[in-house]
């Protein structure tokens, strides 16, 4: 009889606990967790087929998309009423919203969509509560807020495995790793690094859970978990920032004692109720967005400071072009800069010219 994918997995987690680790067993290892790795995608594709058309039904809009999630009645809804001037029921007790509510915070010029989605439960990866329509929509967006009580700080160990084994990065960047599949060959390891935590042998045995033939090149030191997720395609890399929210609530000894406990990772205290410390909330989310400010300067006008134009950091001329109008780029003749980016006072500049924030730009277009 065929054990389900579940079964399976809980087999191999059992193996790996039983498992002495040591340099002997470490490709065995690596390779188990491997497969656990592609088992779960396995699954995660049968379960995301059977509920297609049972998400939330969110449109993106705005510059930005950040999404708010937490335990029930953490105050996400207060945060998102607070920030945006939506209507997201609130109430002291869990579980009141229950569907995402988006709401647009309006922050230095841009237009940032903020998303209340429902209470994060443990087991949400498992399909628990609304787990998976909940994950579904953090997959797609460009911020998280993990907000937590400040009471109950544990909460956020839970939230972060739970996102973990969902296949959400938090924080981290993709690993580089190229993977060019041929048709014989076998498995071939290359690298542009000196290797300190992975083998050959180790590499291989992780690399054959998932391709057969393939050129796998390694350009930075990574470890086992790193190389399995670069094979994973199911894999978000997502910024993210915790919020501790009902500071009001305890003295400042305590917060400052739960804000230690959580060191190294980047976290805003504030109180959705009371409004206090939205201020920096909102400036550390514009940031974390990476968002920039270009003031446009149309041919013998004035500069247009009320409206900017918002982009990304790293952002070129080009990008401008785009999001203004097609003609921009089709009819293109060159631009002008001045501000932070600019050599001098005004820079003529082409179309890979690198902006940065409160640039002031003006676009020439042959006409």
């Amino acid at each position: 009889m065929v054990s389900s994918i579940e079964e399976q997995i809980k087999a191999i987690e059992e193996e790996i606990f039983n498992t002495q680790k040591n340099k002997a067993t470490e490709h065995h290892i690596g390779k188990l967790k491997a497969k656990i790795a592609r088992l779960k995608e396995e699954a995660e594709k049968r379960k995301s087929a059977r509920a297609k058309g049972k998400g939330f039904s969110i449109k993106r809009s705005g510059d930005a998309t950040v999404g708010i999630i937490g335990f029930p009645n953490v105050g996400k809804s207060t945060l998102l009423n607070r920030l945006t001037g939506a209507s997201s029921k609130t109430g002291d007790y869990d579980f009141t919203t229950l569907e995402a509510i988006p709401g647009i915070m309006k922050y230095k010029g841009a237009d940032i969509q903020m998303l209340d989605l429902p209470g994060f439960i443990k087991g949400a990866s498992e399909g628990k509560g609304r787990g998976r329509e909940i994950l579904s929509a953090v997959r797609n967006v460009d911020l998280l807020l993990l907000m937590i009580d400040v009471q109950h700080i544990e909460h956020l160990e839970i939230i972060e495995r739970e996102l973990y084994g969902a296949g959400l990065r938090l924080n981290q960047k993709s690993p580089d790793v190229v993977v060019t599949k041929k048709a014989q060959g076998g498995i071939t390891v290359h690298s542009t690094n000196t290797l300190t935590n992975l083998n050959e042998r180790l590499i291989k045995s992780i690399a054959s859970e998932f391709v057969i033939n393939a050129d796998v090149t390694i350009r930075e030191d990574i470890t086992e978990d790193q190389l399995i997720d670069s094979f994973s395609r199911n894999r978000v890399y997502v910024s993210a920032m915790v919020v501790i929210n009902k500071i009001d609530l305890v003295t400042q000894e305590i917060l400052d004692k739960n804000v230690e406990e959580l060191k190294g990772r980047y976290v805003v205290t504030i109180s959705a109720e009371k409004g206090d410390g939205l201020k920096l909330l909102r400036e550390n989310i514009f940031s974390h967005l990476k968002l920039i400010r270009v003031y446009m300067k149309p041919v013998g006008k004035q500069t247009d400071y009320d409206e900017p134009l918002i982009l990304r950091k790293g952002d070129r001329v080009e990008n401008a072009c785009k999001k203004l109008h097609r003609d921009f780029m089709r009819n293109f003749r060159y631009a002008s800069v001045s501000g932070p980016s600019a050599k001098h006072d005004v820079q003529k500049v082409g179309l890979k010219h690198k902006l940065k924030d409160e640039d002031i730009l003006t676009i020439v277009i042959w006409r």
